[in-house]
């Protein structure tokens, strides 16, 4: 099929597919930090609470984390191109809806929705370039695929700070969300004109159940982290968080029994037993908790602690996210020679960051927020160095048959450890702000950050023993790409 469609489209049109797919990821990449820098200002104006405001990113990471698998197999079911079109039209209407959302909780549900579609149209983006591309023309359009990855970070710090400072037409935050679409209309129309149609994949089944069951099992683990300040950690708290757990133990007899009755699980069951790759997922979990929770919680002491105004606040990571960049370029070439030492080199670096942050801010009542971009560049510098070569780590023990389904777990496992850093630590965060100050949750937040950035790398020193063991470690660096598939 790949040879197919690839002698379908000539040339000059699969670049052109490629600007549109590529368009449609940076637009995903662009709203994941986007949203970080106006939470302070939907705080305000919606009059949310602490749980309302993690929930507004958490829950759209558990919508896409549990979603994204069937979002690929529905692009196998029925075609990449209108799978697409479905994802790119819906993330489009539900971006449309969270601008327009008059309370806290409307907008938690649309961004669940919006998590939802952006599961559809991600996967796709992937999937396209790899059926358009030959061996000889893919590795050029994986490298502009991931500098735009890498761009959109920094591309969605300055738009977020920029559009709630200009408050445009008097919308306010409400523009983060709706500059997605037009963007979103221009992509889905383009698609539809020149994008290939691919037939379906004969045989491809959806693990409906499967998909069901682990949204339902997440949100009961995660969901109680996120409201506990509210309702005052009551007992029954504890309870749901335990029913998530057996949910999810449920949930792995589900797949059993799906594979059993001859379907196709979400999972591939036999990587359980891949010591190496296990183990890896620990690895990814934990840095990955330390992820979006440390943009989070860097925003909020900025805006609420520092009051730094957004526009600045946001200008303030462009810096870490240029580093981000540099660093995801160097470490390629780097993992290949030197494997995980690399990894957990960029663990050191991101607690050499954390530390010169406490530092600064201790002694520093007022940090200037050029101040505080230079000391970011550290811990920018040393997360690019991990998360480029890490998902190559950990599925470099993986069976080529078993790729496909390995990446979509580690890119599920990194999805729900952002959700759950954004509700454990901003949990954290927020308790220690009502009780003494944001500066104090701040450091509490840090201390957090610099313990499961440690844990990471002991993860990564034990994957690489067991690895050792059974015929070393070949990283790929390419494959970081499906970080976000």
């Amino acid at each position: 099929m790949h040879q197919t469609v690839t002698k379908q489209v000539d040339s000059s049109r699969r670049w052109g597919v490629l600007a549109i797919v590529v368009a449609a990821q940076f637009m995903f990449g662009v709203d994941a930090f986007i949203v970080n820098v106006a939470i302070p200002t939907i705080a305000v104006d919606l009059h949310a609470t602490p749980a309302q405001i993690e929930s507004v990113i958490a829950i759209y990471l558990i919508a896409y984390a549990t979603l994204v698998v069937t979002g690929g197999r529905l692009g196998d079911i029925h075609g990449t191109k209108n799978v697409f079109l479905a994802g790119v039209l819906g993330f489009t209407a539900t971006s449309l809806w969270c601008g327009l959302a008059q309370s806290g909780a409307e907008l938690i549900i649309a961004r669940l929705a919006q998590g939802a579609t952006a599961a559809l149209m991600v996967p796709q983006v992937l999937a396209t370039l790899h059926l358009l591309f030959t061996d000889e023309q893919r590795s050029r359009a994986f490298a502009i695929y991931g500098i735009v990855l890498g761009l959109a970070g920094a591309a969605g710090f300055l738009l977020g700070g920029l559009l709630v400072t200009i408050d445009l037409a008097g919308t306010g935050w409400r523009s983060v969300f709706f500059v997605n679409v037009p963007c979103g209309l221009v992509i889905a129309a383009a698609a539809w004109r020149i994008m290939p149609s691919v037939p379906r994949r004969a045989g491809t089944r959806l693990d409906i159940k499967g998909s069901v069951v682990l949204f339902a099992g997440l949100l009961c683990l995660i969901g109680p982290l996120l409201f506990g300040h509210d309702v005052g950690w009551a007992p029954w708290l504890w309870a749901v968080m335990a029913s998530g757990g057996v949910i999810l133990v449920a949930f792995l007899k589900l797949e059993h029994a799906v594979a059993r009755a001859g379907g196709m699980p979400l999972i591939d069951l036999t990587l359980l037993s891949d010591a190496a790759f296990l183990r890896g997922l620990g690895a990814a979990f934990f840095f990955f908790v330390a992820n979006l929770s440390f943009y989070l919680v860097m925003t909020l002491f900025m805006q609420r602690g520092l009051k730094i105004p957004p526009l600045a606040a946001g200008m303030a990571f462009i810096p870490l996210a240029l580093a981000f960049v540099v660093a995801s370029r160097h470490s390629g070439a780097r993992a290949r020679h030197r494997g995980t030492k690399v990894l957990i080199e960029g663990c050191m670096l991101q607690i050499a960051g954390l530390a010169a942050l406490a530092l600064v801010t201790g002694y520093i009542d007022a940090p200037a927020p050029i101040l505080l971009a230079l000391v970011m560049i550290i811990f920018g510098y040393g997360q690019g160095l991990v998360m480029a070569p890490l998902s190559g780590a950990v599925l470099s023990t993986v069976k080529p048959v078993a790729a496909g389904s390995a990446s979509g777990m580690y890119g599920t496992t990194a999805q729900i450890g952002n959700a759950a850093g954004v509700a454990a630590i901003g949990a954290a965060f927020f308790a220690v702000e009502a009780l003494q100050s944001a500066r104090a949750g701040f450091f509490v937040s840090l201390a957090a950050f610099a313990a499961l950035i440690t844990i990471c790398a002991a993860f990564l020193a034990w994957m690489r023993r067991v690895s050792a063991r059974s015929g070393g470690i070949a990283v790929n660096s390419c494959v970081f790409l499906r970080i976000f598939a």
